[in-house]
């Protein structure tokens, strides 16, 4: 070996060689990026919650925690989940509510031990609902209360709404709805009345389906990108500084290919949310996530974060993230959030809530 060949040789091992102090800074750095990186816990409750659960978990995803609680024990065993909990099993037997959300807050209140304990240490808590029927309806609102008590947790109610036909469960929604918004950071609503924006030439049973995942798409969409490493990544600072207090929050999504697909997608996402919301520009705060396949640019991404902020007032805050979808190729996706907006369904008068009397009809087995 020639001494030219030895000095690149010697050289090389300094190099390489690691001493005890780089050794000791990177296994800090490394401990403190774990600790730093949030814990998020996602429950869905009642029927359309587990469903939720379960589109998340079957498509896959990075950094939270899936956990399905419901009182029908036949539908929990089909639910797809890290973690399924039968909620009530001494008061409903694992036969579901009838229909009542009385009895939903009271088979939750029953095992509320046993779903804190699953999300002991979370920074983030997403609860998903259907509202209008029994176990979810009635479990989210005991939810929420019980979990944002003992955590501290920011929590994000993310909730469809029944068709106004169904006079009985659009009741008992605005009633949950109202109860949700005094308890929870930031519940994102969707209301099945407005799926014709994004259904409406869909068969029936596809056409139902979109809501719950458009749920999906939003909770795993958020999670990813503030947990893993994304195109663009959301810090978790300025996603608690637009949905912390917020109050209601509305959604919009858009789909869109060809040459000028982010400008289609981020117009459909604004004109399409699936609220009725009194005035997009008084919102409080906006949250923009953009999925491409591989051939999304940067470029692209920031051109959606302006067409939004032209429609929003400058005291707006905004926070966007992007990630690659190998999936899309070709395609553009635009989801836009829109919180502390107000509603006519949300906001309708009413008196302040109350305890829930228990009546003993809803106590037995049905």
């Amino acid at each position: 070996m020639s001494s030219h060949d030895k000095n690149n040789y010697n050289s090389d091992n300094m190099n390489n060689r690691r001493t005890p102090a780089s050794v000791m800074e990177e296994e800090t750095l490394r401990a403190a990026m774990e600790m730093a990186k949030p814990q998020v816990s996602v429950i869905g409750a009642g029927g359309a919650g587990s469903n939720i659960i379960s589109w998340i978990k079957k498509k896959g995803i990075t950094g939270g925690k899936l956990i399905a609680v419901n009182t029908d024990a036949a539908h929990l065993g089909i639910s797809k989940a890290d973690r399924r909990i039968l909620i009530g099993p001494k008061l409903t037997q694992g036969r579901g509510c009838g229909g009542y959300p009385e009895k939903g807050m009271q088979a939750t209140r029953e095992s509320i031990a046993e779903v804190t304990r699953e999300v002991q240490g979370s920074n983030i808590i997403f609860l998903c609902a259907g509202l209008g029927g029994g176990t979810g309806t009635g479990a989210i609102q005991v939810l929420s209360e019980e979990l944002k008590r003992a955590t501290g947790a920011l929590v994000v109610a993310v909730i469809t709404l029944p068709f106004a036909v169904e006079r009985y469960r659009y009741s008992m929604a605005k009633e949950a709805l109202q109860n949700l918004q005094r308890i929870c950071d930031t519940v994102v609503a969707i209301d099945n009345n407005r799926l014709t924006r994004v259904a409406g030439n869909l068969p029936l049973q596809q056409a139902l389906g979109v809501a719950n995942e458009l749920v999906g798409q939003f909770i795993r969409g958020t999670i990813e990108t503030i947990t893993t490493a994304s195109l663009i990544n959301i810090d978790f600072a300025d996603l608690t500084a637009i949905m912390e207090g917020r109050g209601l929050a509305a959604i919009g999504v858009g789909d869109a290919t060809g040459m000028d697909r982010i400008e289609q997608a981020t117009r459909t996402a604004l004109d399409s949310q699936l609220l009725d919301i009194k005035d997009m520009s008084m919102a409080h705060g906006a949250l923009i996530h953009v999925t491409g396949g591989d051939d999304i640019t940067l470029e692209e991404v920031t051109r959606a974060g302006e067409l939004v902020t032209r429609s929003l007032t400058k005291e707006v805050r905004i926070v966007w993230g992007a990630k690659v979808d190998h999936e899309i190729k070709g395609k553009a996706r635009v989801m836009v959030v829109l919180t502390g907006v107000e509603s006519k369904f949300g906001h309708e008068s009413k008196p302040e809530p109350v305890p829930v009397v228990e009546k003993k009809r809803f106590l037995g087995v049905f």
